[in-house]
């Protein structure tokens, strides 16, 4: 059975995140520095929230609200559903899938160690499949 400890070993380990009191817009430009689309919001090593720019589009654009002046707190999903390394990597997609996330954070011991994205299952899930393909190719020309 694959598992999230075999796309996080073949990943950077750096997850990137932020406290509940910066403001949105300081969130916003850490995103566009590290070319990300979700930060974890972190307090004394604890996860708290997520922010994602879909927080970005609902909560602050619609609303009317200022990115300068609005604290992460106030815009973040607060608790959001998390994952382990041990958990099957088809488990993710339907988690995924279903209700429609895009990142699930990896904690182990109350601790973060990683973020997936679904960017991050599709390419595993493709990579897995052209690893099958080439050995079926090899089992039927010998």
């Amino acid at each position: 059975m694959k598992t999230v400890k075999h796309i996080l070993d073949n990943k950077s380990p750096v997850v990137y995140s932020v406290t509940q009191d910066v403001s949105v817009l300081e969130a916003l430009k850490m995103m566009m520095e590290k070319n990300i689309s979700a930060l974890l919001v972190i307090e004394n090593g604890l996860l708290q929230g997520i922010f994602t720019e879909r927080d970005y589009a609902r909560k602050i654009i619609l609303q009317g609200k200022s990115s300068k002046d609005t604290p992460m707190y106030e815009v973040m999903t607060h608790n959001p559903h998390t994952i382990t390394q041990h958990e099957a990597i088809d488990h993710c997609m339907k988690l995924m899938t279903s209700r429609h996330f895009r990142h699930l954070p990896v904690v182990d011991n109350h601790t973060v160690i990683g973020m997936l994205s679904i960017g991050d299952l599709v390419k595993y899930i493709i990579e897995d499949q052209q690893q099958t393909i080439n050995q079926l190719e090899s089992y039927i020309n010998s």
